[in-house]
């Protein structure tokens, strides 16, 4: 049964209990400097407790910034970040850490990701570098200096090969999902093995909503058509990573909880085929 969110904090529990807010703000285009860090902090005022970046963003430093600027306790806000490719492999990965930690400047993460599953240049070796990975991972896990471990772009077959090696399992797989895009096989997937499903790109960054195809509903809720996107994403159970640097617009994606869609209107959203996506396959993409 998928639990019914009513504010920005409540949360989906991850299946070593840790709890992770059900709507995260996504950062992923945004500069390092100011605009990063006044994206943050409006996200932060209006009401998010959760935060995704990655060190291939290269705006860590702002996003640690405005987190520790806030005046929210530390242990309130949900933070994420991500390894990146070139820097898979066990050594390799605790270093990055570090290093994105540094850029952070906090003392604890919530959750560390592998950003994608196969690297440029060692596209036949991905099962050993994620393994090697994945084992500094754990081990950072068991030391505490991580909350909750997870993946990104993975889809089932990147996953199994994780599971056969791994003392701890995945917790999160991060993905591109939306309307248009809708990736049965990895959110069933994850289900069944209590893996917690983020969205990136929930609303196709932005494709989708200048198809006129949701302005109907929208009108119907008196919403937005990128209030009823992600909407539909937290009724079918996923977390959403909405991006924006419009403070305008940060405020208006936070606006999610006093409308639900019928399940009319969830079938039609879900039944959507027009192709918005970015058509990245990490099975074919090398990063």
């Amino acid at each position: 049964m998928i639990k019914t969110m009513k504010s920005l904090k409540d949360s989906f529990k991850l299946h070593n209990g840790v709890l992770i807010p059900c709507v995260g703000f996504g950062t992923y285009l945004s500069p390092e400097g100011e605009v990063a860090y006044e994206a943050v902090r409006k996200a932060l005022e209006v009401g998010y407790r959760h935060i995704d970046t990655a060190s291939i963003y290269g705006n860590e430093e702002s996003v640690g910034r405005a987190v520790r600027d806030s005046g929210i306790p530390r242990e309130e806000i949900f933070v994420t970040t991500k390894v990146w490719n070139a820097d898979q492999g066990y050594v390799s990965t605790l270093k990055a850490f570090e290093a994105s930690m540094k850029r952070l400047g906090l003392d604890y993460l919530d959750l560390y990701l592998i950003h994608w599953p196969r690297i440029k240049g060692h596209e036949q070796e991905w099962v050993e570098y994620n393994r090697r990975t994945w084992s500094a991972m754990t081990e950072l896990y068991n030391a505490g200096r991580i909350r909750a471990i997870g993946v990104s772009n993975f889809k089932p077959h990147h996953i199994e090969s994780l599971m056969e090696i791994a003392e701890v399992l995945p917790m999160v797989n991060q993905i591109e999902l939306h309307p248009g895009l809708v990736r049965e096989d990895i959110t069933e997937y994850c289900r069944e093995k209590g893996i917690v499903v983020e969205s990136w790109g929930p609303m196709s960054r932005g494709k989708l909503l200048g198809t006129g195809l949701l302005d109907e509903i929208a009108g119907k809720y008196g919403k937005t058509p990128a209030q009823v996107t992600l909407r539909w994403h937290l009724q079918m159970g996923y977390l959403p990573l909405p991006k924006s640097v419009t403070p305008s617009r940060i405020e208006e994606n936070a606006q999610l909880f006093d409308f639900e869609l019928s399940p009319q209107d969830m079938d039609y959203i879900s039944s959507i085929t027009v192709q918005t996506g970015t058509g990245m396959d990490p099975d074919e993409e090398a990063h």
